[in-house]
């Protein structure tokens, strides 16, 4: 069975995903990667839900478990409102370099499920990535099955999370509300 390495931003936009590779007969192991989320305690719930639904699916699960606000803010602050393609950059390069030297066939990301994401960035991003380290961006479009993923980590009480995960994408949101 061909492996996956799955990036994965958050178990309720990675439930879908997860089921629809395995049901194409690919072995997933996911991968927590996520320096960009913020604040501190949202990172950790996330991961700890994300933790949560590994177990519960028998899911194998690496963590690169660096919280990189510092980081990420000094990488974007130029050029804010391009942020997302540094994010995409740095999330789908690190999965794709871990993929390589894990011995995985290919590589995704949950990202692919959102329809708040720039899905065609993402693709282009990833099969860049899958070309320079040598291993197959597994390219799906998730997008039908966003609101299937968000009603069953309803139903398992899952962490649900309001915002894409960094400062500014938490600040987008309550400037929407006013």
């Amino acid at each position: 069975m061909p492996s996956v390495l799955l990036h994965i931003c958050c178990a309720p936009c990675a439930n879908q995903c997860i089921d629809s590779l395995r049901m194409e007969g690919l072995d997933v192991t996911g991968f927590w990667f996520n320096p960009n989320i913020h604040p501190y305690t949202e990172y950790r719930s996330r991961l700890e839900a994300l933790r949560t639904y590994a177990r519960l699916v028998h899911m194998p699960l690496l963590e690169e478990d660096t919280y990189g606000l510092r980081d990420f803010v000094r990488a974007v602050a130029d050029d804010i409102d391009g942020r997302c393609g540094y994010c995409y950059q740095t999330r789908l390069e690190r999965t794709a370099r871990e993929a390589a030297e894990r011995g995985f066939q290919g590589f995704s990301t949950s990202l692919l499920i959102s329809p708040y994401q720039q899905h065609e960035r993402i693709e282009r991003i990833g099969r860049a990535m899958g070309k320079k380290y040598g291993v197959t961006f597994v390219d799906r479009d998730f997008r039908p099955l966003f609101q299937a993923g968000q009603q069953r980590a309803r139903d398992l009480g899952l962490y649900m999370q309001k915002y894409c995960g960094c400062v500014f994408s938490e600040e987008d949101r309550y400037r929407k509300r006013k």
